[in-house]
Order: structure tokens, then C-alpha cells, then sequence
């Protein structure tokens, strides 16, 4: 199944059916009065969290939903049907933006979260609600209000505990797949991750957490190139980062170089994501000699000037692995504790959460002004004077 994590769809929600005007027509009724009856309701549109899905692809091919109008009333007092409610599934992890103000309608972290995206219309009045003593045959009714349309962005990011930071073929996808029942795809070459992955670590009964494998970043990832912007995103649910670092690059750069990289184009992302507790983790150990690793590893450390953990590991063979992910696992219980138990430590990852969203719309802002600028500047190229052609005919 093809990945997709962006969409752009609109909805829109049913018309409210007409009120209707009608009069009481009985035999040996001479006197009958107003029986119009209302219209009904239109539906709305709401989006509903589903833990199955993993990918917006559908919202590529079908971009607009709309609900149902209601029906008009009838005489007799009848009220129209009203319109059935739209219910669209999306992916846990999607994020609702209307794409016309930039307003971050909500966020759906949850299975089963409904939300209210676009409002069905009103229902029209039938002339018997406008009956009085001195008006005992009014032909007035009122009409059913149009529903809400709207652009909407969906844009997902994987839910997880844990996500995977580096350089491609620092060894990211073979370590999830060490760690966890996910089987991304790796190979003895030069190669990186092109769609997110992730995996379950489990450690025994009840305990485990969830791992997101994430395409590599080169040099000018913040800025666009590479896969490394479209996917950084991503890593923005995450509550620890894993820096791996390849100590042993196949090309003989300096690793070094290859991690500060890293962290330059995190910070230019987004200082906020910058600020998550992160680990190193140096890959790759099994590839020296027993007698350089603690230089090496000593070496890197130094010159980073890292005063944060430190976790020496080998993910093709499995070496220092499962003590990674059980001190992994340790923090992010106490982590969980510290929020249940105290509100100041809940409060900072809320407000961790609000910026890293606030941070999302105004990239999401600037993208929408580039686009809108493309686009005035292609209009730009034409009038109407371009359709006038001199034809010059030459012997």
C-alpha cells in the first residue's frame, strides 16, 4: 500500500430542506388553516479516528464528501426527512487544518474521536408557525439554510513513543527490525527508508512501547532536500529521540560531521522538536576492531562535547540492544508517572505539544503563501492580449 501522510479535501455539509406552504383541504372542513410542516435538517460531515488505518491514499482519489440535504417539509404538518450525517475515517494521528484561515480544527489522537468538521444547514419553517390572530393565512415560510463547505488539510503523523534520527544507512531500519516484529526494507548498499515504519518493542507482559523508523536526512533537509522535511514531522509525537550514528561510514566520513549535521537540520526544523530529550546511540560497534571501539566511541563523544546517554550498540548482530530498549522502556514509565503525578511536568508537555503545533502551521502558512505567489506570478504571464497572434506570411 502506498504511504501518504498529506491530502488537501473538502466537505460539505447538506442543505436544510424548505419549509413548506400548505393549507387544510377536508371535506366539511371549510376553515382548514395553514398545515405546512417543516423541512429537515442537512447532515454533517464528521471525522472519526480508526486505529486500522495508516495512510491517507484514499483521500488521494476521493477528495470531496459531501452530506445529505434534508428534505422539504410537506402539508399536513409533515416535517421533511433529515439529511443523513456523513462519517469519514481517518488515520489516528491526523492533524485537521482549514486550509482558507489556517486553523488547526483538531487533532486526532485518539480511536474512535469524533470530529465536527463541517455544520449541516438549518431547517426551513412551514407556514403553520406563522399563523396569528390577524393573520390566519399566511403564505410565509422560511427556506432551509445552505450547509457548511470547507477546505479542508489533513495531515497524519505516526503516533509512537520513540523515533529513530540519522543520516541514511546509519543502520535505523535494521535496528527497529532487531528490536521489533516490523521488517523494513535494508541492504548492503548505500540506501535509506523512503516511508515511515513502525514497530512494537516488546519487553515481557503489558510492557512495550512503539518505535517510528523515519526516512534518513542529508545536509538541507530543512529546506527541502531530500525526503528529510517531508517526514521530520513525524518525529514531532515522539517523546525521545534516538540519534543513531553509523561509527563506521562506509565512505570513511567523519561521523562527526554526518551527527552534527543531523542536529543543525533538527534545530532549523524546529527548535521545539531540538529540545526533546534525545540519546546517542553509536552504531555499527561489531564493524572496528575490539581494540578501537572505546577510543572511537571516546572520540565521538569528546568532540560532540555530549553530556547526555550514551548507548554502544551493534543492531545486525543485536549487541547492546535490549539493554537500549529496557533503559528506553524505564524512562518513559517514569516519564508517564512524572505527568500523572505531577501537573507542572504535564503542563511543560503540553505546551511542548502546542508549540511543535503552532510551529506545523506556520510551515504549513508559508507553503500555502509560496504556492499562492506561484501561482499569481503564472497568471502574471498572461492577459489578454496574448491571444491576439500576428500572422506575417513570407515568400
Amino acid at each position: 500500500m502506498q504511504f501518504v501522510d498529506e491530502a488537501s479535501i473538502i466537505v460539505e455539509a447538506g442543505k436544510g430542506g424548505n419549509g413548506c406552504l400548505s393549507f387544510r383541504r377536508e371535506k366539511f372542513v371549510p376553515k382548514g388553516g395553514p398545515d405546512g410542516g417543516d423541512g429537515g435538517h442537512g447532515g454533517s460531515v464528521y471525522l472519526i479516528g480508526d486505529e486500522s488505518l495508516n495512510t491517507l491514499i484514499d483521500f488521494k482519489y476521493q477528495r470531496f464528501y459531501k452530506a445529505q440535504n434534508g428534505q422539504p417539509g410537506q402539508g399536513r404538518q409533515m416535517s421533511g426527512k433529515g439529511g443523513d450525517d456523513l462519517h469519514v475515517k481517518v488515520p489516528v494521528g491526523t492533524t485537521l487544518i482549514d486550509e482558507d484561515t489556517l486553523e488547526v480544527i483538531a487533532d486526532v489522537t485518539e480511536p474512535g474521536q469524533v470530529v465536527l468538521v463541517a455544520q449541516g444547514g438549518r431547517r426551513g419553517l412551514g407556514n403553520i408557525h406563522f399563523k396569528s390572530s390577524t393573520n390566519r393565512a399566511p403564505r410565509r415560510t422560511t427556506p432551509g439554510t445552505e450547509g457548511e463547505r470547507r477546505n479542508l488539510r489533513l495531515e497524519m503523523k505516526v503516533m509512537a513513543d520513540v523515533g529513530l534520527l540519522g543520516m541514511p544507512n546509519a543502520g535505523k531500519s535494521t535496528l527497529i527490525r532487531s528490536v521489533s516484529a516490523a521488517k523494513p526494507k535494508v541492504a548492503n548498499y548505500p540506501f535509506t527508508t523512503l516511508v515511515p515504519n513502525l514497530g512494537v518493542v516488546k519487553l515481557g507482559m503489558h510492557e512495550h512501547f512503539v518505535m517510528a523508523d523515519v526516512p534518513g536526512l542529508i545536509e538541507g533537509a530543512s529546506e527541502g532536500a531530500g525526503l528529510g522535511l517531508r517526514f521530520l514531522k513525524h518525529l514531532t509525537r515522539t517523546r525521545l529521540l534516538l540519534h543513531v550514528v553509523d561509527v563506521a561510514p562506509f565512505d570513511e566520513s567523519d561521523p562527526v560531521d554526518a551527527a552534527q549535521a543531523i542536529i543543525n537540520e533538527l534545530e532549523q526544523f524546529s527548535a521545539t522538536l531540538a529540545e526533546r530529550p534525545r540519546w546517542l546511540v553509536l552504531n555499527k560497534l561489531d564493524l572496528l576492531p575490539e581494540d578501537e571501539r572505546e577510543s572511537r566511541v571516546a572520540d565521538i563523544v569528546s568532540r560532540l562535547a555530549w553530556d547526555g546517554p550514551v548507548h554502544r550498540i551493534s543492531a545486525i548482530s543485536g549487541d547492546g540492544t535490549q539493554a537500549l530498549v529496557q533503559a528506553v522502556y524505564r524512562w518513559l514509565t517514569e516519564q508517564r508517572r512524572l505527568e500523572a503525578e505531577d501537573e507542572t511536568a504535564a503542563e511543560h508537555e503540553r505546551d511542548m505539544r502546542a508549540r511543535m503545533e503552532a510551529e506545523a502551521v506556520a510551515r504549513a502558512e508559508s507553503r500555502l503563501s509560496r504556492k499562492r505567489k506561484r501561482d499569481e506570478d503564472e497568471d502574471d504571464d498572461f492577459d489578454d492580449d496574448d491571444y491576439d497572434v500576428e500572422v506575417e506570411y513570407v515568400q
